[in-house]
């Protein structure tokens, strides 16, 4: 469990040094791994109509309700490994 923390932790510093930003996809994908990795379930409430880029942050954390933080975190590790190789 520590290891998979500490993995999780040096993940999020490594996404860090990416050379190039990733598509907007892949950035859904990781901040809704990273928060459901760190926070677990969606909580409060969705962004307004509006708020474009934040209820697509919200939608994409939402859909991984139910996934545990240790397989979040789990899968946020691995896709920061393929974006660093």
């Amino acid at each position: 469990m520590a290891d998979l923390k500490s993995s999780f932790e040096q993940a999020s510093k490594d996404i860090q040094a990416l050379p190039e930003r990733p598509d907007n996809d892949t950035l859904l994908r990781l901040y809704a791994l990273y928060k459901q990795g760190s926070d677990g379930d969606v909580s409060g409430d969705k962004p307004g109509f509006f708020d474009f880029v934040g209820t697509a942050k919200y939608e994409a954390w939402a859909k991984l309700k139910g996934t545990s933080q240790d397989e979040a975190q789990k899968k946020y590790v691995d896709l920061v490994k393929k974006l660093t190789a």
